[in-house]
């Protein structure tokens, strides 16, 4: 079964997150941010050719100017695969783990994997940043003291969305993680 809800990040900007249910002990759950904006792009790449004619009028020397093509172009190149993350995916599996998967404007994808043994507990956790902002996040077991946090690792750090949209994927997380616990508890 898939659905798909519109929601907003702490921006503004709209965002879809499509819920694709497997079974009761496996989820996923895309989150998809707008494409690169073409009016931004173009803005960008005007202001830094403009700048560039600028000093090329100033100095008469169209090394400038080249450089100024070739700066715009890498710029954009390394821009589209480092940065700009299109979709981050939560897979979550009861009995195997959880996996986390940032797919870049290039084609890219980076994908992560955590085991569900070293998962404590998925919550919302709240920060300052310039604003009070939410974000989910899986506490990872200490292997020294299991009843202790070794490790936070925020979800939909590019994405950023709002609380509304965290607390459907978190509802949806806690039933996953009662339902491991119900059947590693069972006999």
């Amino acid at each position: 079964m898939e659905e798909e809800q519109s929601f907003s990040d702490i921006y503004g900007g709209r965002l879809a997150l499509q819920h694709r249910y497997y079974s009761r002990s496996c989820r996923e759950f895309c989150l998809s941010c707008p494409r690169l904006s073409l009016r931004s792009l173009t803005a960008v790449t005007c202001t830094v050719w403009l700048a560039a004619y600028g000093l090329f009028t100033l100095c008469e020397n169209s090394m400038i100017l080249s450089a100024a093509i070739f700066i715009t172009l890498l710029g954009l190149l390394g821009y589209l695969h480092f940065v700009k993350i299109d979709q981050e995916t939560l897979l979550i599996i009861d009995s195997l783990g959880i996996q986390m998967t940032s797919s870049y404007a290039s084609g890219k994808e980076s994908t992560t994997f955590i085991e569900m043994g070293k998962v404590k507990d998925v919550i919302i956790n709240e920060a300052i940043y310039m604003k009070v902002i939410y974000y989910l996040c899986i506490l990872l077991k200490d292997p020294v003291e299991p009843n202790e946090i070794s490790q936070v690792v925020p979800l939909f750090q590019s994405a950023k969305p709002r609380l509304d949209c965290l607390i459907e994927v978190y509802r949806s997380c806690q039933e996953i993680l009662a339902h491991q616990k119900d059947t590693s508890t069972s006999p």
